[in-house]
């Protein structure tokens, strides 16, 4: 194993920050796997740890057959942030940005660099573009908060990889995943393998997060040079490990057993693996996941367990005011998965408090909620 230390620039006077990469095995494949990047989304970083006992194991035994880098926390700046014991870990206090958004968009200056050297070998087309998404970000300005900084050193190792898994998790929810409809069916096995209940794909969901930062530059360029040969060569996914406090150590524990059995069907990883035990959950358009909100302030009582199924016109949850005695029952206006609700139980102006996943497409546009 080897630990590499980034110190994070423009600290307070007195103080540093550092973000720290694990490197396993050696090889050309390469995967990479971050956890808590929304800082008070511990799950994944509870996961992280069991990946990094695991990747230890399996490296003495001379297993790994690839390099697998692990970010067990990808965000030492949110991490910290506390206040009056509730933990803000998705938006940066001193900016009020999103730290899950506007990472660099490597598109354009990469095209720029290869658009006249790319030809007919897919292998050396994909070789010739990360070594150039490697040299934009070197040559980048220098970043000017350490949120920038952090950006782009995650960037930075995730960039050339051939698999990127982002660990998140909603409020209290269901197992789900992000990522493109192209690379679904390749990460169908690892749904299986996590117990994952919907895929929601999207080519572009907009605010260039950490996931599309990978992947997308692939499928612009495909398209931008179509005569070349440019394959989809980063498979990027962000995935939701349940809700905020799903951190047993049983749940982890399995978490890292499921990616590391996908991991080794992917090549990364020698030996025998078991199968995953159910069978893989439906991938469903991103643009058809509705957002529910309240009528009116009052307190919440939810109405189905996270995770169902539910039909167009099913109750999901109840607003009581009890000033007034007004209760509001909000039902689903699409059939499909209710897969994350909110974990605060009093109803808010413009906060969503329930989100299913249906098939039919309804939304456009921007897709992600900041």
């Amino acid at each position: 194993m080897q630990r590499i230390d980034h110190p994070l620039p423009w600290g307070s006077l007195g103080t540093e920050r550092q973000l720290s990469v694990f490197r396993f095995g050696s090889g050309e494949r390469k995967a990479y796997i971050q956890a808590s990047l929304h800082a008070d989304e511990l799950p994944g970083m509870r996961t992280a740890w069991e990946l990094k006992k695991r990747l230890v194991e399996l490296e003495a035994r001379g297993a790994l057959k690839g390099v697998i880098e692990l970010v067990p926390v990808a965000n030492p700046i949110g991490l910290g942030q506390l206040l009056q014991g509730n933990h803000q870990g998705r938006f940066e206090y001193g900016s009020g940005k999103n730290f899950n958004r506007d990472f660099v968009q490597l598109t354009e200056p990469v095209s720029a660099l290869v658009k006249d050297r790319l030809g007919d070998d897919l292998h050396a087309n994909v070789r010739l573009i990360r070594q150039a998404m490697l040299e934009v970000l070197a040559s980048l300005p220098t970043a000017t908060s350490q949120l920038q900084g952090m950006q782009r050193v995650l960037l930075s190792h995730a960039c050339d990889a051939d698999l990127v898994l982002d660990l998140h998790c909603d409020c209290e929810a269901a197992l789900h995943m992000y990522t493109f409809p192209q690379h679904w069916p390749q990460w169908r096995s690892l749904a299986a393998h996590l117990k994952v209940r919907v895929g929601l794909l999207a080519e572009e969901s907009g605010g260039t997060s950490f996931d599309e930062a990978c992947s997308l530059p692939w499928l612009r360029l495909s398209r931008e040079f179509p005569d070349a040969q440019i394959p989809l060569a980063c498979m990027a996914t962000t995935i939701e490990l349940g809700g905020q406090a799903d951190t047993g150590r049983e749940q982890a524990e399995a978490q890292a057993e499921g990616i590391l059995a996908f991991l080794a069907e992917q090549g990364l990883i020698d030996g025998e693996w078991p199968a995953a035990q159910q069978e893989p959950c439906e991938g469903m358009p991103f643009e058809g996941t509705e957002l529910l909100y309240a009528p009116h302030p009052g307190v919440l009582s939810f109405l189905v367990p996270v995770g169902s199924w539910v039909e167009t016109g099913d109750p999901l949850f109840e607003v009581i005011d009890p000033l007034s005695d007004r209760v509001s029952t909000v039902c689903a206006g699409t059939s499909g998965v209710l897969y994350a609700v909110e974990r605060l139980r009093y109803a808010q102006p413009s906060i969503w408090l329930a989100k299913v996943a249906g098939r039919v497409p309804l939304r456009h546009g921007r897709l992600l909620s900041d």
